[in-house]
This record gives C-alpha cells, structure tokens and sequence, in this order.
C-alpha cells in the first residue's frame, strides 16, 4: 500500500513572478521540493497545467499545502469549488498556512474540525468576494461622478492634424472617400469616421 503523499501547490501571476516566498514556507513545512507543483499564470481560470497535474496525482489520505486560501481561486464561487472537490471528492485535507484554522488535519481526531475549516472557508470567502464587489461599485460610482463633473477618462483624444478640416469637408461634400481621408491623415478607417461624426 502506497503512503500517503504532502503536496505543495504555488501559483504566481505573470506579472508578480517571485514565487519565492510561497516556495520557502512551504519547504519550511516539510513538504519535498519534488512534489511541489507552480504554476507562472493568472488565476482566471483552472486551465493551469500544474494544477490539474496535481488534482490527478493526489490520492485519499494524501495532504495539500497552499500559503494562502487565494491560491486556490479568485472568487468566492470558485474557492468553494474546488475546495469541495479537494476534500470531498479526492478526499485530501488541506493545510493553508496563513490561517491555522483551515487545517483539515483536524479530521482524523475530530469531525468538528472539519466542520470549522469549512465555516472558516466560507466566512473569508464571502467576504472576500463582498470586498471585490464594493470595490467595483465604488470604482462605478466614482466614475460617474466624474463624468457628470465633466471629467475624460481614459486615455486623452488623438491631436487631430491640421488637413483633417479640409479632407473631412472633402469627404462630406462626396468629393473623396473615407478611407482614402484616413490614407492621407495616416489614421484608421474607424477613426477618421468618428472624428468626422464629432466635426
């Protein structure tokens, strides 16, 4: 009979690629360097190679350890998850080092600590989840009240060249075509059409 297994799981995103410090805390824990699985992309979606390498190595009994609960997913929906398939359906306990009491370890000697992992898990959850949506309100409301003071957002308007008067009279008066206005300015088709409904 095979002993059960420690995996480590790290997730950096293509813009942070340190994964240092997930690395070290989870060779501090005795977790072999061998069975430690990283994945270098955006948690936006499960297509993780790593991930789902590790999803079909780990057997029951086995045991996972992640640094934090995010590594997991990015929202609360998909954190629950997967969670759920790791520890119910494969039967694995998980230990998130930076918070004690997500441990399902707890399992072997008490059902209640389960229990509290996942009361745990759904309580950081939803209020992560709650946090993010705040903050996309906040972010909506506050350009709102931008744009109703008047102030552009985005990037500031292309200069528009000095010929753009005449070739866009031009091109009003059937004279020349659009594309061979947005030819001469050195500008895309769409643009030239826009400026030319702005004028």
């Amino acid at each position: 009979m095979d002993k059960n297994q420690i995996y480590g799981y790290v997730r950096v995103s293509t813009k942070d690629q340190n994964e240092d410090r997930q690395l070290l805390a989870l060779l501090e824990c005795g977790v072999k360097e061998e069975n430690i699985l990283i994945d270098k992309q955006s948690g936006k979606d499960f297509n993780r190679p790593n991930y789902q390498k590790l999803m079909r190595k780990m057997k029951p009994g086995d045991t996972l350890y992640v640094k934090s609960i995010d590594r997991l997913g990015r929202d609360y929906e998909e954190i629950m998850n997967q969670w759920r398939i790791i520890t119910k359906e494969l039967q694995v306990f998980i230990v998130v080092l930076d918070i004690p009491l997500l441990d399902t370890r707890q399992k072997e000697r008490d059902l209640t600590g389960v229990f509290i992992a996942d009361l745990v898990l759904q309580i950081l959850s939803y209020v992560a989840q709650t946090e993010r949506e705040f903050t996309r309100q906040r972010q909506a409301e506050g350009i709102a009240v931008a744009r109703a003071k008047g102030i552009r957002l985005g990037r500031p308007p292309k200069e528009r060249p000095a010929e753009f008067e005449w070739l866009c009279e031009a091109w009003h008066n059937g004279e020349i075509s659009s594309r061979f206005a947005a030819k001469k300015l050195n500008i895309s088709h769409r643009t030239f059409q826009t400026w030319a409904q702005e004028s």
